[in-house]
């Protein structure tokens, strides 16, 4: 066997040229960082303009090269990023095009800065964008919640615990919910995004920069609150994906629980809703089957997104000061988990704003399921002074009569109520209905149809749907 055979073999076939070729393809980031194209492009037009204003490089200089810029931006929104492996990442590519357009001038734009804080204020800029899609995604998820809560207000549906009846609730309250639920998830991206707003740009390559910069002057050309203050910190930091990362994790496991929701309301033994046939799809081999697909792949995409999360702390763990390429590895779970969460919320969006509620199957069902049975406990405790364990046992008795003659409480004739216990009267029946159970829980956050109302009412105002 000859030296190149063995050497071949070693490497693998694919990598004819040995070693060399592996660390071309491994070391290149060129096929996903292409994503950063305008953020690049927006950071070296700031940078520029700043050495210009600070005297570092010519005037002429600097409006040639903020020309060229526009030239190499308006060439990649035309035909796409180039992927010339052998330039590594989107930075070299963009300022070899650069020279290619205007010359020698081109190598003045990396002047005080390094590859380490251009990258790390290009994902800054893209990872804040993200942020900002995200939370204008989930106020539109809100406005569908609060739209449709307020639609049904006083449609009663079963509560659940354990997936077991337990009280009647609305279904506005249950919608309701998960606008709370989506709420936190906007403050979530909010706080990331106010805390990541420091530009790192003019930390150079660890250490800061001799030339005479202006940071300030470039973290406002940018739109950050202020630069960075540790220029160590400021290339090695990835805290701000991890933040963006923990937020989608956390929204993507709400939005799972919705869908699972609209997943368990679709199926036939429940039928308490019929999805949009734009969000399902059919089977292959059993026409009346509607498949919840969309659904199920949002509940699917969150163990991706979490998965994207973990992915990125493990890399970060354990790395020391300053840049390491494992940083490289940063970007493609925050990709990954930003195309996954967009697409979560506009499929939740829609399914709540589109769903078509089956309102009398979720009332037969509440009804059914005895969900007043509490109600019927609590009322014997209060009008007959009964303890509570004892209004427990006999309500207990006349939930087994009704179940075994397949009706509500509130339907048993009222001597059989009173051969259970004769303390039951004919008032037992004002409390014993679904719709007097729902409007008695009228308490601050509970699901009568008029706190309800309120809190649709109290919702529409901080979303800027009334004045």
């Amino acid at each position: 066997m000859s030296g190149n055979s063995g050497s071949n073999q070693m490497w693998g076939g694919r990598f004819a040229a040995g070693p060399s070729a592996i660390m071309r393809e491994i070391n290149a980031s060129i096929p996903f960082d292409k994503a950063l194209w305008r953020q690049d492009i927006t950071a070296s037009k700031a940078h520029v303009g700043m050495l210009g204003a600070q005297g570092i490089v010519s005037a002429d200089d600097a409006q040639l090269i903020a020309e060229g810029l526009d030239k190499v931006a308006a060439e990649y929104e035309a035909n796409g990023v180039p992927e010339n492996w052998d330039l590594e990442d989107i930075h070299m590519t963009t300022e070899s095009r650069l020279a290619e357009l205007i010359g020698a001038a081109a190598g003045r734009l990396h002047t005080a800065r390094s590859r380490n804080d251009q990258v790390a204020t290009d994902f800054r800029l893209w990872v804040r964008d993200a942020m900002d899609q995200a939370e204008l995604g989930l106020k539109q998820l809100q406005v569908a919640l609060v739209s449709r809560a307020g639609e049904h207000a006083e449609s009663i549906m079963p509560g659940f615990t354990h997936l077991q009846t337990a009280q009647p609730v609305t279904l506005g309250h249950h919608l309701m919910a998960y606008y709370e639920m989506i709420g936190r998830d906007r403050s979530r991206f909010a706080d990331a995004r106010a805390r990541m707003n420091r530009c790192p740009l003019g930390s150079a390559a660890l250490a800061g920069t001799g030339f005479p910069i202006d940071r300030f002057r470039t973290a406002e050309a940018l739109g950050f609150d202020a630069p960075t203050d540790n220029s160590l910190d400021s290339v090695s930091d990835r805290d701000f994906a991890l933040d963006y990362l923990m937020a989608a994790a956390q929204c993507s496991l709400h939005l799972s629980r919705l869908a699972e929701e609209f997943i368990i309301w679709a199926s036939q033994p429940f039928g308490f809703v019929t999805l949009p046939d734009s969000l399902s799809t059919g089977s292959s081999i059993m026409p009346q089957k509607k498949n919840p697909d969309a659904a199920e792949l949002v509940r699917g995409h969150s163990g991706r997104i979490v998965g994207c999360l973990t992915a990125l702390m493990i890399t970060m763990k354990g790395l020391p000061l300053a840049y390491s390429k494992d940083m490289q590895d940063d970007k493609p779970p925050v990709f990954e988990a930003a195309s996954l969460l967009a697409l979560s919320i506009a499929a939740m969006t829609g399914m709540v704003a589109e769903a078509a509620f089956r309102t009398q199957r979720m009332r037969g069902a509440a009804e059914l399921g005895y969900a007043t049975a509490t109600d019927l406990a609590d009322w014997l405790v209060r009008q007959a002074n009964i303890p509570f364990r004892e209004a427990h046992h006999i309500t207990g008795s006349a939930v087994k009569l009704a179940e075994s003659r397949g009706v509500a409480l509130d339907q048993l004739p009222l001597e059989d109520l009173k051969a259970i216990d004769a303390r039951i009267d004919e008032r037992v029946f004002a409390a014993l209905s679904v719709e007097a159970s729902v409007a008695a829980r009228a308490s601050h956050g509970g699901t009568a149809p008029v706190e309800v109302r309120k809190r649709v009412a109290q919702a529409r105002v901080a979303l800027g749907l009334e004045e």
